[in-house]
């Protein structure tokens, strides 16, 4: 009997540091979304003639980051659940999974209406070039 709570004890231990280490990446993916933005924008601000068409990358990179971000929240909630898989914690991950997928879905719809939108800009731009 010691063993198996030694096991679960050990189990329960690696499931919180899964956790921890994925919402560490989720709140890195979103750090490194905002310096990523930050950056681009200070660009298109030095270069203020493309700066219209340059925000819709600066978006769809900071979207992609946030996507990320997202995904590995997901993972943690999903860890998290292992350890005391109760109906209130079950209902809780599915309410945070169905959020979340929500978010995910749109955002992933949006940051191809803003892929499009810059290879559209791009493609004006070279058949004017040309």
């Amino acid at each position: 009997m010691q063993l198996l709570d030694a096991l679960h004890s050990g189990v329960e231990t690696m499931v919180l540091v899964l956790k921890l280490v994925l919402e560490v990446i989720s709140v890195f993916c979103v750090s490194a979304g905002v310096l990523t933005s930050v950056t681009m924008g200070a660009r298109l601000l030095r270069r203020s003639t493309s700066f219209v068409h340059g925000i819709s990358g600066v978006r769809l990179k900071f979207g992609s980051w946030l996507a990320l971000a997202l995904e590995f929240q997901l993972g943690a909630d999903i860890v998290a659940t292992i350890i005391n898989p109760t109906l209130q914690t079950l209902g809780e991950l599915g309410l945070l999974a169905v959020i979340r997928t929500f978010l995910n879905y749109f955002l992933h719809k949006e940051l191809d209406a803003a892929a499009q939108h810059v290879k559209d800009a791009t493609d004006r731009n070279h058949a004017v070039e040309a």
